[in-house]
């Protein structure tokens, strides 16, 4: 059985990420398996807040050269962008 913290790897932080941070949109980089239910769980259990919306994606990887050799890719990895109601607290990793 997965625990939060296999589901959820790390924050997004970008700029198009920290625009969104007054709307109550944040973004993490999730397990590739996860479904939108257990990251919502996920979520609500580690940072005590109240999920609305769930958005995912698989983000593709990007083509790479080393040197002289032949082109390969990163790998790919699954993005969650998660709502949480306008009355639950902010998370607080996305501040100051």
């Amino acid at each position: 059985m997965k625990t939060a913290y296999d589901i959820i790897i790390r924050p997004i932080i970008t700029e198009q990420s920290m625009e969104d941070l007054d709307i109550k949109k944040y973004v993490f980089e999730v397990d590739k398996r996860a479904n939108k239910i257990e990251i919502k769980k996920a979520i609500e259990e580690i940072f005590d807040v109240r999920v609305i919306r769930v958005n995912t994606c698989i983000v593709p990887g990007k083509k790479k050269r080393m040197g002289s050799q032949p082109e390969g890719y990163t790998s790919e990895w699954k993005k969650a962008v998660v709502k949480l109601s306008k009355h639950s607290k902010n998370i607080e990793i996305f501040e100051g």
